[in-house]
């Protein structure tokens, strides 16, 4: 395909408030990286940029929450985040951060070209404020009930439930992530971006220029919000955290996070400029670069129209060809969660699974969100590295090099004449790059891995079908052959799989020794050349390129996360009040006894009841009991139980309960029988099932 020589790829600027976890890595910087590395490894001019997003109020919530300053958050985070995505591999050209003086002064001068050409509307409205806290609420200091989706703990700013972009205002029952209180509306002046003002150039450039080489989900999301009609959008906010609003009247008010985050791509790009002797404006201004920007689809809005709008507005730079965002990912069934600690972090992956980063960068992408929200599970990371990497891909190089070895002390030899199968097969390694390429230039990250793959496979088809370790007894000349195209192979795969294995790459490189520039192999090389890796050429000994991962490992975070679950519930456990008070008298009116339960089944198509026979010591008789969900009717026979006898029968689905079996619940929120031999902490005191 023909390309733009020089291409921007931006990554969405992560929060300082916390670490990255895999959610941020398969949405956003391994795909970015995957698309970084192939340009760059066809000859393309790629300028590669991120940073730190310092000024959100997440920020100022972390801050409050430990007692310090947000200078102190995001200089912890932006260090930790830093070095995490350096070690996992992710090639940034340039990793900034919006605190740096070069991007207040990039916000602030974009800032003053727009105001001065009158692009903003200064209007005096009604916000949200706390009145206790004395503080205006803007974005996440206020929750409340989403009024698209009606998830009742979306943001002022946004719905992380649905993804939908709005403003504090339009919050339904709207609550102070401050003190909890009801706010007011009070008046303030802020400056907006009038998008109702270009809403046709949106509708020519996105509906009609990139209907068909957007993403669904991107092309969705903007045609809906396009359809309901574009609103003014304020690019101010009432906080002391952020960069001062370079205009008069801007006192006590900074520019709000989603105007100036994306301005951090031009400013990060300044810096790297700076600091290599280049001009930046080409990369931003020069309509034949190619701008790209990756994120998650929470910030589609923010990238595909917010963005674009300030863009057009100022006059002089390019906007994106495409915003390839993905869907979320999910961690076992249930959504990541930075509070609730629901997360594989970087930082202990980096740590528990030394020298492995690859293995992570292949299942993020092989099961990549792409189209819809996929979920990341234990057991799959386990089998795609021991069913893929380990049995295909590092079995194939692992039998070619340990013969290699064997046969011909590491040396490659001399093919002999090529039969129909090797011709074939030596065609097919040809096609590979532009397979693998095709998908990548179409943003289509996992189905690339998989034609990744599908080259090792054949490697090993063709090992297998060939069976050099059978033929070297009976024809020494057409091993040689065999061994020789196999090498070929393997050459390739060390070339093709730097963007989705970069660390992988060189140790087989390494293990090839085809790292100096007279035999490495390009990614143009696969298609034109003949011969990859020469005759005569001395490769390394065996060397594994994967480790099988054991169950034993795989359990250990599975009870980290379960650990990290019960530790979430007791913190988040409410309690419920104290009932009304009652006298002794009112006591002493319950009869309760200590029974055994003889028999037990499930009540006919109901969810909670179990039919019971309870030994009562003065009596058998049958209670209906609400606790299927909780325990199976085998497990409760024998159980000693606590029986409020005296309680007056009462028919539930046409069976006569004759008394109640006593229950509470744990602090994890584990319900369990009251009876003379439990211990246990009670959660809310005694409760009746």
């Amino acid at each position: 395909m023909n390309q733009p020589k020089r291409h921007t790829i931006t990554a969405a600027l992560p929060y300082t408030n916390g670490s990255i976890h895999i959610g941020h890595l398969a949405g956003v910087y391994v795909p970015a990286d995957i698309y970084a590395r192939y340009l760059r490894l066809t000859g393309n001019d790629v300028l590669f940029i991120c940073g730190s997003d310092e000024h959100g109020v997440p920020i100022t919530i972390k801050a409050k929450a430990e007692g310090v300053s947000p200078q102190d958050i995001v200089d912890k985070y932006h260090a930790i985040i830093k070095k995490s995505f350096e070690e996992f591999g992710i090639t940034f050209d340039n990793y900034s951060r919006t605190s740096a003086k070069i991007h207040h002064d990039t916000a602030s001068e974009f800032f003053t070209t727009l105001n001065d050409k009158g692009e903003f509307i200064e209007e005096t409205t009604k916000q949200l404020f706390d009145e206790e806290a004395n503080q205006f609420l803007a974005d996440r200091f206020v929750v409340g009930t989403c009024p698209k989706c009606g998830n009742e703990e979306s943001y002022g700013d946004q719905c992380e439930n649905c993804g939908t972009s709005h403003n504090a205002t339009d919050l339904i029952n709207p609550k102070s992530a401050i003190t909890g209180n009801v706010p007011t509306l009070k008046q303030t002046k802020h400056w907006f971006l009038p998008l109702d003002k270009h809403e046709d150039f949106l509708k020519e450039w996105i509906l009609k220029g990139h209907k068909r080489d957007w993403k669904p989900n991107v092309y969705g999301q903007v045609k809906s919000w396009i359809d309901d009609g574009l609103r003014p959008r304020a690019v101010t906010r009432d906080l002391d955290w952020g960069i001062p609003v370079p205009a008069k009247g801007g006192e006590g008010k900074v520019l709000y996070v989603w105007f100036d985050a994306p301005i951090g791509y031009i400013s990060s790009t300044k810096e790297w400029a700076a600091r290599e002797g280049k001009d930046w404006k080409p990369y931003w201004k020069d309509k034949n670069t190619k701008l790209v920007h990756f994120i998650g689809k929470d910030n589609i809005v923010f990238h595909c129209i917010i963005f674009p709008a300030m863009l057009k507005s100022e006059g002089s730079y390019i906007l994106p060809e495409n915003v390839p965002a993905n869907e979320f990912l999910n961690l076992e069934g249930n959504k990541l969660s930075t509070s609730k600690n629901w997360a594989v972090w970087l930082t202990e992956y980096l740590q528990e699974f030394p020298n492995q980063q690859d293995v992570l960068r292949y299942v993020l992408t092989a099961n990549a969100p792409e189209t819809k929200d996929n979920d990341f599970t234990w057991k799959d990371f386990q089998a795609r590295n021991n069913n893929e990497l380990v049995a295909i891909f590092g079995n194939f190089i692992n039998r070619v090099v340990v013969l290699t070895n064997k046969y011909y002390n590491g040396v490659v030899p001399e093919p002999s004449e090529f039969n129909k199968i090797d011709e074939e097969t030596l065609a097919a390694v040809k096609a590979y790059p532009d397979v693998i390429a095709s998908s990548i230039e179409r943003y289509r990250f996992r189905e690339a891995s998989q034609e990744l793959m599908n080259l090792a496979r054949l490697g090993n088809k063709y090992l297998a079908d060939e069976e050099p370790w059978k033929i070297i007894k009976v024809d020494e000349a057409r091993t040689q052959t065999i061994m020789y195209v196999a090498l070929q192979i393997a050459s390739a795969l060390a070339t093709l799989c730097e963007p989705f294995l970069p660390f992988t790459s060189i140790k087989l490189k390494n293990i090839l020794n085809v790292t100096s520039s007279v035999v490495e192999t390009s990614w143009n090389d696969i298609k034109s050349k003949n011969i990859l890796i020469p005759e005569g050429h001395q490769i390394g000994k065996a060397e594994l390129l994967f480790s099988k991962i054991e169950d034993d490992t795989i359990q250990k975070q599975l009870d980290k996360l379960e650990a990290s679950k019960k530790a979430n519930q007791i913190a988040n456990a409410t309690v419920d009040p104290q009932k009304d008070t009652i006298t002794f008298e009112d006591f002493t009116k319950l009869d309760m006894r200590v029974g055994t339960i003889l028999e037990a089944e499930k009540m006919p198509k109901t969810k909670k009841l179990l039919k019971l026979k309870v030994d009562t010591g003065i009596d058998v008789r049958t209670i209906v009991s609400g606790i299927a969900e909780s325990f199976t009717a085998d497990e409760v026979i024998g159980k000693k139980v606590t029986v409020l006898v005296n309680l007056a029968p009462r028919a539930l689905r046409g069976v006569e309960s004759q008394g109640m079996i006593l229950m509470t619940e744990t602090l994890d929120g584990k319900l369990v029988f009251v009876n003379p031999d439990s211990s246990f902490e009670i959660k809310n005191g005694l409760s009746i099932s």
